[in-house]
């Protein structure tokens, strides 16, 4: 608007976009910073950046999804989808993500993107884990914890869990499943509680002792509440109206900081910190790229990959297994 340019010229000049979010301040965005006859000077390159390279990313994505659906509905020329997009291929991807035929496929890669400064990961620390299992009022709020901090499932993942879901025996092939051992199967559906499974591909996960155990003490406490014995939910209110109804995502975060609370935590863990523990545990246990991808229902590896970068405690404790070089045992020559 201030430029007196339609949006379709805009999209050829995305780089020169690129560099005006990243420097011009909050107030240069709003009408009332229109300039006058003689321009407005903004801070460029060499200034303290006015947003990090995540923002300035999430706003060009958001970009270019609008040039796509443009495009797509035949109200933007096609030609502003090279502009916004490359065509690459599959090469430079881990071997785990390619397709098995060995053919070449193509896929579209941005053009423009800052790169973010590599994070480490927030995750829940075994300690604050145990802790917080100490300090669960119940075997369902137990229940809660393990399976976000053993099987790595979100919360909308675990909100959603029908009975149907969770198969415990060793063998599951009388219930018509060939997965081996116990496990259970997060699928993508609508619920009355509003839990989403995010991917809609459906997955296993295996699950360990630890989790089995909780399942079962959770079911003998969920028998005496008569309101909550029918139902294919598996998380169901116990201790507060309506009891029986499934519970909804929004109360797992409050469990988990009232557990926090209680458990006297330094800090409120939340449940995407319990998630991000699982996947750090699988990649400190060797567990490879393609595989943690797998268990915590990544739909791209690459998203996996900050797991797989060792923290400094791992990198000492990888110096500290090298033995030291010593003198040939055995007589003087």
């Amino acid at each position: 608007m201030r430029t007196g340019r339609d949006w379709h010229s805009g999209v050829e000049h995305l780089a020169l976009f690129m560099t005006w979010l990243r420097h011009a301040p909050a107030a240069a965005s709003g009408m009332e910073a229109v300039p006058g006859p003689g321009g407005e000077l903004l801070a460029g390159p060499g200034a303290r950046p006015a947003r990090g390279a995540r923002r300035v990313n999430l706003v060009l994505t958001a970009v270019r999804g609008l040039v796509a659906h443009a495009v797509a509905s035949g109200t933007a020329p096609a030609r502003l989808v090279p502009l916004v997009y490359e065509v690459a291929d599959q090469r430079d991807l881990p071997a785990g993500a390619r397709g098995e035929d060995g053919r070449m496929a193509w896929r579209l890669r941005a053009r423009h993107r800052l790169r973010e400064p590599r994070r480490r990961v927030d995750r829940a620390s075994d300690e604050e884990i145990v802790a917080l299992l100490r300090a669960c009022c119940s075997a369902r709020d137990r229940l809660i914890v393990l399976p976000m901090g053993r099987a790595g499932l979100r919360r909308g993942e675990a909100c959603g869990l029908r009975r149907s879901d969770v198969h415990l025996l060793p063998d599951s092939m009388p219930l018509g499943c060939d997965v081996p051992g116990a496990h259970l199967h997060v699928v993508r559906r609508e619920n009355p509680n509003g839990a989403w499974a995010k991917s809609r591909r459906q997955r296993a996960v295996p699950l360990d002792f630890l989790v089995v155990q909780a399942f079962d003490a959770y079911e003998f406490e969920r028998l005496v509440v008569p309101q909550a014995v029918a139902g294919d939910f598996v998380l169901v209110n116990l201790f507060r109206g309506p009891v029986g109804a499934p519970m909804p995502p929004d109360a797992v975060n409050g469990l988990v900081a009232a557990a926090s609370r209680r458990a006297g935590l330094a800090r409120r863990v939340t449940p995407h910190q319990l998630r991000h523990a699982m996947a750090s545990n699988l990649a400190d246990s060797g567990a490879t790229l393609d595989e943690v991808a797998a268990l915590v229902g990544h739909a791209s590896v690459s998203s996996s990959e900050v797991y797989v970068h060792p923290d400094p405690r791992r990198l000492r404790a990888a110096v500290e297994r090298v033995g030291s070089p010593r003198e040939p045992a055995g007589p003087d020559l």
